[in-house]
């Protein structure tokens, strides 16, 4: 077996409750901030197929923690092991296809690109990295997704 982990259900797979640790590092400063939280995958109830993503935990930047959360939307793709993301206001974020445990989407934001990586490690364990690059921002954050298990 590879590095990577291949996922055949994306829907199946990220279906539950994940904890979640992300580091966000300023390459233009120097500074590093930490987000520590949950991200719930939970059934869409709109009649879509396809999964509500809804994170929530503290950020800390500079010293100072803040509640921090985002919610989007995992619809189901168009092949197995595929998705794609979009906000909660029906915008397009990136595509997903795990099928090979490994996936580079690209998102780009005003003068801003974002580019992440998704890898997945194994049933229980996924990461994603995200690089931003543009005129004002100089990021990589790195999210480590655990599963968390009922009773455990």
């Amino acid at each position: 077996m590879g590095e990577w982990w291949p996922v055949r259900d994306v829907r199946a797979h990220l279906a539950g409750r994940w904890r979640v640790e992300r580091t966000v590092r300023d390459l233009a400063s120097g500074e590093t901030g930490h987000f520590s939280g949950t991200t719930v995958f939970s059934p869409l109830e709109d009649g879509r197929d396809g999964l509500l993503h809804q994170e929530s935990g503290t950020f800390v930047w500079r010293g100072t923690p803040r509640p921090a959360e985002r919610t989007l939307w995992f619809l189901t793709g168009p092949a197995a092991g595929t998705a794609e993301v979009r906000f909660t206001d029906g915008r397009f974020f990136h595509d997903l296809d795990l099928a090979t445990g490994r996936h580079v989407a690209d998102h780009p934001c005003a003068a801003d690109l974002y580019r992440g990586e998704f890898t997945v490690r194994d049933a229980d364990h996924w990461r994603t990295v995200w690089r931003v690059r543009g005129p004002a921002k100089d990021l990589v954050l790195t999210t480590d997704y655990t599963r968390e298990r009922e009773g455990g």
